[in-house]
């Protein structure tokens, strides 16, 4: 049977990669690895998943320099020379080994404003939005994000600016913008404007380019740059 040579990230920040040999097979995905990894060779690795079809984007991880599903990652595209590098996702805090702490990137969504502000109650009727507005259309576009942290790991201004909203906080609040039932886009707008918002962006793409889903948060982002310079200019900011 031949193997697989595979380096996994154990410890903190300052831990170190760890070498395992692990049985190739065929239809293998990255999470299998892991998994045979801590079922049969080491069970104090520890490494986060949940619904292994790529619906949840729980078991996101750093797959030879890359930010991957690895649940929907298969190892005969990946694997260079039947090496593999697994590591925890860049520019998060690493609890332990492949397992990096969340709290950072939703709190950025927080501070983009990214939670739904409504301006009707139980008692109103339900708010009809046409699917085909242009509005509608553009939200349509960004709104499958399920928060994994690819593209947060991904970004380059991320790394060296940790302030920075990172393109999936931008991403929701562009949504949002887009929303005809939302009431919060003037402090939303604001939030997104500051230094580490919208504008602090370099257009590199890497966010759209390793997007599991698909999402472009750079148009996203463009987009949020010409509503905070639209509402600038009205004195809304």
């Amino acid at each position: 049977m031949s193997t697989l040579s595979v380096s996994v990230w154990r410890g903190l920040e300052s831990g170190h990669f760890q070498s395992f040999e692990v049985p190739r097979l065929a239809s293998q995905t990255v999470l299998d690895v892991v998994t045979h990894i801590q079922r049969a060779l080491d069970p104090t690795l520890a490494y986060r998943y949940a619904c292994r079809v790529g619906m949840c984007g729980s078991c996101a991880m750093t797959v030879n320099g890359r930010a991957r599903w690895t649940c929907r990652t298969h190892v005969d595209k990946v694997a260079d020379d039947g090496r593999l590098e697994i590591a925890p996702l860049a520019n998060l805090p690493v609890v332990r080994d492949l397992v990096t702490d969340m709290a950072p990137f939703f709190d950025k969504w927080a501070k983009a404003r990214g939670q739904f502000q409504g301006g009707t109650t139980r008692k109103d009727d339900f708010a009809r939005v046409p699917p085909d507005s242009p509005a509608r259309r553009l939200a349509d576009a960004a709104i499958e994000c399920i928060g994994c942290g690819a593209c947060y790991s991904s970004c380059d201004v991320v790394a060296w600016n940790p302030a920075y909203l990172g393109p999936a906080a931008l991403n929701r609040a562009w949504t949002l913008v887009n929303d005809a039932r939302d009431t919060g886009n003037r402090a939303r707008l604001k939030a997104v404007a500051g230094d580490a918002g919208c504008h602090a962006c370099h257009t590199h793409m890497s966010c759209s380019e390793r997007c599991p889903k698909q999402i472009a948060p750079t148009a996203s982002i463009a987009g949020l740059k010409r509503a905070t310079i639209a509402a600038a200019l009205r004195g809304d900011l």
